[in-house]
């Protein structure tokens, strides 16, 4: 038998999937219309958007992706973006090999380590230390030097009302300018009689200044204290320094007789015996 042809059954298929996504959506909706007004949040709720799910949840690739961009904004700029001094260092890694002043040892400015060292007693670098920054401080706050135009300082100094304003450069004008050039050293004998012969030697700088040191620190002790207490070593010491740039400091005086003996000596060195010492 041929099959029954229901027309009224054809046309309410045809009519129900017409949207079925818009058919399926409603349910959906109206399912979570109910869940929140059963929990009465209609009216309060904050949906979240995508881009912060997408944020909360970001995949690796997505991190590698945000370095790429970072190293190629990186590239835009002229940095390197796999060099290994800026990545991963705020300030970068210093320059290899590392100069001498690197060192915790010698982070000093070598005059001010020297001064230290002759200024410990009995081992007691710290102690040392804070006499150290006492005079520098002194330095520092101490007016304007008046410079004594007889007594003249060492050449290529800076002017006399910059120098409270560095008293590191301060202290080293004032012992380069009272440091010898020369001393004096006496052979026994050669000067017949069973008499020394006195002969000048040159002195580098490190000497030099030790020597202006001792006369500065021996300066210091024939000096009355004012008071007494851990400053008062420091101070002595500083208005001491700034008797010699001064010109007013009996320091001054030993400079020039080292040289004047040293002129008077100066014969000495064509003695034959001597020539071959030297030689």
């Amino acid at each position: 038998m041929p099959p029954r042809l229901n027309i009224l059954s054809s046309a309410l298929r045809g009519a129900i999937s017409v949207r079925p996504a818009a058919a399926a959506a409603r349910p959906l909706q109206s399912a979570a219309a109910v869940v929140l007004a059963r929990r009465g949040l209609a009216d309060s709720t904050t949906t979240t958007t995508a881009s912060d799910h997408d944020a909360a949840s970001a995949s690796p690739q997505e991190e590698q992706n945000q370095i790429a961009i970072s190293q190629l904004e990186m590239v835009a700029y002229g940095l390197n973006p796999f060099d290994r001094k800026v990545e991963g260092h705020k300030f970068g890694l210093p320059e290899l090999p590392l100069p001498s002043n690197m060192h915790k040892n010698y982070r000093y400015d070598d005059i001010v380590a020297q001064v230290t060292r002759l200024l410990m007693k009995d081992g007691k670098l710290g102690q040392a230390q804070r006499d150290m920054a006492m005079i520098l401080n002194y330095l520092r706050t101490s007016p304007v030097p008046k410079l004594n135009p007889s007594r003249p300082l060492v050449f290529g100094h800076p002017p006399a009302q910059d120098l409270p304003l560095d008293p590191v450069a301060y202290m080293r004008v004032a012992i380069d300018s009272v440091a010898p050039l020369v001393t004096i050293k006496g052979f026994k004998g050669l000067a017949g009689g069973g008499r020394s012969l006195d002969v000048p030697f040159p002195l580098d700088a490190r000497k030099r200044r030790r020597t202006a040191v001792g006369w500065i620190l021996d300066a210091v002790g024939k000096k009355k204290s004012k008071g007494s207490g851990r400053s008062m070593f420091p101070h002595r010491v500083a208005e001491e320094i700034v008797a010699v740039v001064e010109g007013r400091s009996t320091v001054w005086d030993k400079r020039a007789q080292v040289h004047k003996q040293g002129t008077a000596a100066r014969a000495n060195l064509n003695n034959f015996q001597i020539r071959d010492l030297i030689q």
